[in-house]
């Protein structure tokens, strides 16, 4: 590449545990461009998440139209603003289709649409981990020479910036037990990515004799299973529907250890730094997405045939000194 773009855009649409990953991609690009005028194009979800961070100046969170009316409203706004090159990280055939919107005079296109001027065509991208696959992205654009391609090999996206900015609740007078983030829930529809409850449960309970207190996040509609924990350990507290992106990031970046399924909030305690315990079923390749950092992956092709005391000696072995208990 070679004249210095002055407006970027960036697609990444979704998930958010992919999201997430994608930071990383993202601080790369803003270290290229210091002096541009970097644009994201997402989805609602993430638009807070992504005005908070240090990666981009702007938010279209217009990413998924519905519709010709909004497709055109879309494609019009991606004209008028004249960017010199876009990075698609999403790299989907929705996104492609956005390259192909843009034609016959589409911007420099670093991603996999037929005819971009700067493609990744990896054979083995499909094969690689989210970090590697963009950082091998990046490379092949022109802006990351040095990039770390070969697999576990690709830095972790780092929240610091979210952490800071998050303040920290005030504690309550006394001893301070140490802290365990439980993440029980995921994707609705994909009920075979997650831990059965009561082994949550039995976990939490364990964990709380041996000294440590248990918060449990997630979505509202994650409640019912916090209640099924709180039947096991009623002295677990409830955090879900309570906390936003960032709140999940802090807490996890001030816990002990985090525990939970393949799922966005895990990834996002993982990237705040969190000591993390990530639980996975034959519905996903921990090889091609698990988070990266300080953590350690359990695998099982069925969840609920993960034992207990498995998790506890993951546990042992990633906080060796054991909490006092204060009980």
């Amino acid at each position: 590449m070679t004249d210095e773009p002055k407006r970027i855009l960036v697609i990444k649409l979704s998930a958010l545990g992919d999201f997430v990953l994608a930071l990383a991609a993202m601080r790369k690009i803003r270290e290229a461009h210091p002096g541009a005028h970097i644009t994201l194009l997402t989805t609602p979800p993430f638009e807070s998440l992504a005005k908070a961070s240090p990666y981009v100046d702007a938010v279209d969170v217009g990413g998924r139209p519905q519709g010709p009316g909004e497709w055109f409203a879309l494609i019009g706004r991606l004209r008028s603003a004249k960017f010199d090159r876009v990075y698609d990280l999403q790299t989907s055939s929705r996104s492609s289709l956005t390259f192909y919107g843009l034609l016959p005079f589409p911007p420099q296109w670093s991603g996999i649409a037929w005819g971009c001027s700067h493609p990744h065509r990896n054979p083995r991208r499909d094969h690689m981990h989210t970090l590697e696959r963009q950082a091998d992205q990046l490379k092949v654009a022109g802006i990351w020479p040095d990039a770390p391609t070969e697999p576990m090999s690709a830095p972790p996206p780092d929240l610091s910036w979210i952490v800071d900015a998050t303040p920290s609740s005030r504690p309550p007078p006394g001893p301070q037990r140490p802290t365990v983030l439980l993440i029980p829930g995921g994707s609705a529809h994909r009920p075979e990515k997650r831990w059965p409850a009561e082994r949550y449960g039995e976990l939490a309970r364990a964990l709380y004799d041996r000294g440590y207190d248990i918060l449990i996040v997630g979505g509202p509609q994650e409640g019912e299973l916090a209640q099924r924990i709180q039947r096991i350990l009623p002295q677990a507290r409830d955090l879900t529907g309570r906390t936003d992106f960032a709140r999940v990031a802090a807490l996890g970046a001030r816990a002990a250890i985090v525990i939970g399924n393949d799922t966005g909030p895990l990834h996002l305690a993982a990237a705040a730094g969190a000591p993390t315990i990530v639980l996975f079923s034959k519905a996903s390749d921990p090889a091609l997405s698990a988070p990266r950092g300080h953590v350690t992956v359990l695998q099982a092709p069925d969840l609920a045939d993960l034992p207990v005391a498995s998790v506890l000696a993951a546990v042992d072995t990633m906080t060796p000194q054991p909490a006092l208990n204060r009980a």
